[in-house]
């Protein structure tokens, strides 16, 4: 394993810093990470057709929108540290193991 990358998990340190596991992920850590990531593609998929259905009927309240702006932001934090996450796998990987 000395030529393992560290991977950018999809949580923080308590005191807020990143956190990562060094793998060929399949362990249980990747894995984990694998169905947090998930789970937050599938919120992120929620949140856009929230958004949209909130928008497309034109009678918001500020509670509603602050509400929908709130989880989106957070949304996004969650899905940047995953494109970084598999980007940085990406970058790493030999050619022959990049899908195509």
């Amino acid at each position: 394993m000395t030529d393992a990358t560290p991977r950018l998990l999809p949580w923080s340190s308590p005191d807020g810093k990143p956190s990562y596991v060094l793998g060929d992920g399949t362990g249980m850590v990747s894995r984990l990470a694998d169905d947090i990531e998930e789970a937050q593609l599938c919120l992120a998929d929620g949140l856009v057709e929230d958004a949209r259905r909130l928008l497309d009927a034109r009678n918001w309240t500020t509670g509603e929108l602050h509400l929908l702006t709130v989880e989106l932001a957070e949304s996004l934090v969650e899905i940047h540290r995953i494109a970084a996450s598999r980007g940085a796998r990406l970058r790493t990987a030999s050619p022959a193991d990049r899908p195509t």
